[in-house]
């Protein structure tokens, strides 16, 4: 894999660590890499989990390399946007769950990262933000998009205008943070989820991603009518069979992806 950037499968979990020292900023490389990782894994339809990590306790991702941006100009500021969107939204569009688990600092495009997934898991020494109004810019990976659908809208204008960063115990309040864990923990516990899920069916979980990623662009009445296109899908699986029979006669199920 590259270099700053590592994939390692252990059968069905996959899992793409950023080690980027000291803080694992994402530079052009770093984004580069990234997508690299997620178009390979793209290529295994045995994942049925993807873990985010960073390197170490400090950070997850402390945000964007800032030296690349005396450069920006309004040409190459779309194109540095529309490419970080394109980005995040292949991780936010993989077909399983992608789990950020996030020790230390997550700021900027660190918490971008962590939006564009599915499930967030967070050391209790974890701090987050989009601090990018003090740089006279605001988020442009997705940020503004995201953090309104995640929270609630008036809190995530409060920490975009502020550009202030909370800590761990905060993003759990607000619901930004999805598990809150002691510091060390936080890969473990995105582990533990992982390994819940990969016990599912994998059609099912799949699917299941797809109906909310989908209903939540759409009216309540066209996500009703998608989940039930989904569900219909499922009911021609051997997986589906294997479960209902699995409950029945009193044993776990085995499912085989089909």
């Amino acid at each position: 894999m590259g270099e700053l950037v590592t994939l390692v499968k252990e059968e069905r979990l996959a899992i793409v660590t950023i080690n980027h020292p000291p803080v694992n900023a994402l530079n052009r490389q770093v984004m580069d890499e990234l997508e690299e990782a997620f178009d390979q894994l793209s290529e295994d339809e045995a994942i049925g989990a993807v873990i985010i990590t960073g390197a170490g306790e400090k950070a997850f991702v402390a945000g964007a390399d800032i030296s690349e941006f005396p450069t920006l100009t309004s040409a190459n500021g779309e194109q540095l946007s529309s490419r970080g969107q394109a980005i995040f939204q292949k991780i936010a569009d993989f077909p399983a769950p992608v789990i950020a688990a996030v020790n230390g600092f997550a700021l900027g495009g660190g918490l971008e990262l962590a939006l564009s997934c599915d499930i967030r898991v967070m050391a209790e020494n974890a701090r987050v933000g989009l601090p990018e109004v003090t740089l006279a810019i605001f988020p442009g990976y997705g940020g503004t998009q995201r953090l309104p659908r995640t929270i609630a809208p008036g809190k995530a204008k409060e920490l975009i205008f502020t550009g202030d960063m909370i800590d761990a115990a905060e993003a759990y309040r607000i619901g930004l943070a999805d598990q809150l864990v002691p510091v060390g923990e936080a890969l473990a516990a995105a582990r533990k989820i992982a390994g819940k899920i990969l016990k599912r069916g994998p059609i099912a979980v799949r699917l299941a991603k797809q109906a909310i990623n989908r209903g939540l662009e759409q009216t309540m009445t066209e996500g009703c009518k998608t989940e039930a296109r989904l569900f219909a899908q499922l009911c021609d699986t051997e997986d589906q069979k294997e479960g209902a029979r699995a409950f029945l006669e009193k044993r776990p199920p085995v499912f085989v992806g089909k």
